[in-house]
């Protein structure tokens, strides 16, 4: 079954929880994809993610065809055997990767340079589907056209047409059922265009739909009409996947909107510079104050981290560049961005959710 319906169990106004199915299996949403960007989420092992309850890791196209190289993945056993992961697997198509290294773009496809070795490569729409189906994803991405912003209505309009051309090639380059296949709509904060491009993108049909180049230095309040401007056009019986968003504010609005699915770098990468995610909003370690400090980095929080170690004691592991403080502390950041979007589920079935996300926008907002 390649199809990824997306079964609604509960709504609270906009917001609503629904149980999603794939070739794989299924995973209830909201829900978190910690970033694994070649193959592994930093600090973490496979066996730490399913300890903490993830049910996904988002994997990335445009370093796995780098390095190693699909091939080798294929030979591997794909993404799943490789890592030793049962759970789903989403993988990137690049295309943000790509564009952020302001590559040479024409209607075919990006030329763009190696951030490894500085090699010359093609990425195509059609190749990104093949290279996709090389790695095994549960569920891949189309290669978009991600425009930076801001950017003026012209290169707003070129990625909006771009995109969706690039669409309907992957889709008829698509070979495994198996595999679910997400459309990509973009649009900037034109809420107009945005509208356009996901019209456009539900007319192909795909199994899923994600809202891409959002999240990318505008502010909130420029964000919300452009996304909601997009989610009006998707269907309710597909997921719905806000690409690049990991913030706890950003997150509860765009769940109240309607998204289904987030992924970010955002919690490893704080736990990384010593910051935690905490009911009191972000905690940064590296403060003199938490020197002997004896409480847990969250006294909310059961992760492991939180059930062994002190705010003291991870602050020393900082201190001296310890590289266990940053699994320490990663372990604490991906539970609690786990925990929110479980926390999400349970207010909109209970119907509460607007209780929770004021409590979330009170400290995050």
């Amino acid at each position: 079954m390649s199809r990824s319906p997306a079964t609604v169990t509960a709504t609270d106004g906009d917001a609503r929880a629904t149980t999603v199915t794939t070739a794989r299996g299924s995973f209830p949403t909201p829900c978190f994809m910690p970033v694994g960007t070649r193959a592994a989420v930093k600090h973490l092992t496979s066996g730490d993610l399913t300890e903490l309850g993830s049910d996904f890791v988002l994997c990335n196209t445009y370093h796995l065809m780098l390095r190693p190289g699909a091939d080798v993945v294929a030979e591997l056993g794909g993404l799943h055997r490789m890592m030793d992961w049962d759970g789903h697997v989403l993988t990137d198509s690049g295309g943000y990767q790509v564009f952020s290294l302001a590559p040479k773009v024409d209607d075919e496809g990006a030329v763009f340079r190696s951030t490894y070795d500085g090699s010359t490569h093609r990425l195509t729409p059609e190749g990104a589907v093949a290279i996709q189906e090389q790695l095994g994803a549960d569920i891949q991405m189309v290669l978009d056209v991600c425009a930076p912003l801001p950017s003026s209505t012209a290169v707003l309009r070129e990625a909006v047409d771009r995109t969706a051309a690039w669409a309907a090639r992957a889709k008829a380059a698509r070979r495994h059922e198996t595999q679910a296949l997400f459309g990509i709509a973009q649009g900037g904060t034109d809420p107009a265009l945005r509208t356009e491009s996901a019209r456009r993108t539900v007319e192909l049909d795909f199994d899923g739909y994600a809202v891409g180049g959002l999240s990318v230095g505008e502010s909130r309040e420029d964000m919300l009409p452009a996304l909601k401007a997009a989610l009006d056009e998707l269907p309710h019986d597909k997921p719905r996947y806000l690409m690049g968003v990991g913030d706890p504010a950003g997150m509860v609005e765009a769940v109240g909107l309607g998204i289904d699915m987030f992924d970010c770098v955002l919690p490893t990468r704080l736990a990384r510079h010593g910051t935690l995610l905490t009911a009191e909003g972000r905690i940064n370690l590296k403060n003199a104050r938490f020197a002997r400090d004896d409480r847990p980095p969250d006294p909310a929080c059961g992760c492991p981290t939180c059930s062994r170690w002190s705010r003291g004691y991870l602050r020393h592991l900082l201190q001296v560049a310890e590289p266990t403080a940053g699994r320490l502390l990663t372990v604490h950041n991906v539970a609690w961005i786990l925990d929110l979007v479980r926390r999400m589920r349970k207010h909109i079935a209970a119907g509460t959710f607007q209780g929770l996300r004021r409590d979330v926008l009170d400290v995050w907002g």
